[in-house]
């Protein structure tokens, strides 16, 4: 029998793959690109963070 690939299974890998220096720079790019959007409201900046997103491939809306 196989066992399948459930969340806790997923956790249990990403603890054991994911070393605490890339946990942290994860963390501090995603702070400082939510610190970015949230307060960078500005529509010239909102407007090309909004361009980089279609450019990069991420779906915004």
């Amino acid at each position: 029998m196989t066992e399948t690939d459930t969340v806790r299974n997923r956790i249990v890998r990403a603890r054991t793959d994911v070393t605490p220096t890339m946990a942290v720079a994860t963390f501090v790019v995603a702070a400082a690109l939510g610190f970015t959007l949230l307060f960078l409201q500005d529509p010239m900046a909102h407007d090309a963070m909004h361009n980089f997103r279609h450019a990069a491939g991420i779906t915004c809306h």
